[in-house]
């Protein structure tokens, strides 16, 4: 997948792209990030890319000029283009799967009070939104959407199924994770986990997650009993027993 990234401030993203997974997915030639700097496709002599909004208001908005041309600079017509807005779309799983089958994004990051709407008119962009909250610009957000895509990619994880065991992926929270030492600080890892026994560790992770969902997120947990489910007889079994002691 290539993504091209238009920015005002290109540096804060290297440290993400070029470490980690995403790095090591750009160095097999699986991602192919670019980073375009706005401030680059300025006319202006100071290479200004903002300036006072049109009918009074706080704060500075994106020129239309410097974005169009650092859009024409990377070809974007065409392709799928995303504005980071905090009055899109929120960003979730299904709109995370649908963006990881196309082969190209360009995303621009706003910052200031935002763009020129002409921008987003004229390139038809679709506006995503990380949260309900406000951020100073769209660089954090687009690295949130880059990494989230990205893992959905194939071989990126180094397996194609590990990104649907995850949290939130399978409808529930993550389960519980230990590792070495098996005592620390007076607590000891659940005994089930070092039994060899993987029939039992999968459904004591499952009870787990269960749990969790039950108690943290309360949307996934009345999702997961709303959907159909692939689950075993012992992991049914777990799932009524939960169900029965909710009733009560």
């Amino acid at each position: 997948m290539k993504i091209d990234v238009l920015t005002l401030f290109p540096e804060m993203f290297r440290p993400v792209i070029e470490d980690s997974i995403l790095g090591r997915a750009r160095e097999n030639g699986i991602l192919d990030i670019r980073l375009t700097d706005i401030r680059e496709h300025s006319l202006d002599k100071h290479k200004k890319a903002d300036d006072y909004p049109f009918g009074g208001g706080a704060g500075m908005v994106m020129m239309a000029d410097p974005v169009f041309g650092a859009l024409r600079a990377v070809e974007a017509k065409g392709k799928k283009i995303l504005y980071m807005s905090p009055r899109g779309r929120i960003l979730d799983q299904e709109i995370i799967c649908e963006l990881s089958q196309e082969e190209e994004l360009v995303i621009l990051c706003g910052h200031y009070e935002g763009v020129d709407q002409r921008i987003i008119d004229y390139w038809e962009m679709e506006e995503i939104s990380v949260g309900d909250y406000i951020l100073t610009g769209g660089e954090l957000p687009a690295m949130i959407l880059i990494d989230a895509v990205a893992r959905m990619i194939p071989e990126v994880l180094g397996s194609s199924d590990a990104h649907n065991e995850e949290s939130i992926y399978s409808g529930l929270l993550e389960y519980p994770q230990y590792t070495k030492p098996r005592q620390y600080g007076g607590i000891d890892v659940p005994e089930v986990l070092v039994s060899g026994n993987h029939k039992l560790i999968h459904l004591w992770q499952f009870e787990k997650s269960l749990e969790l969902t039950k108690e943290r997120r309360p949307d996934l947990w009345e999702a997961f009993l709303r959907k159909e489910k692939n689950l075993t007889k012992d992991e049914k079994k777990i799932l009524q027993k939960m169900i029965r002691e909710e009733i009560r």
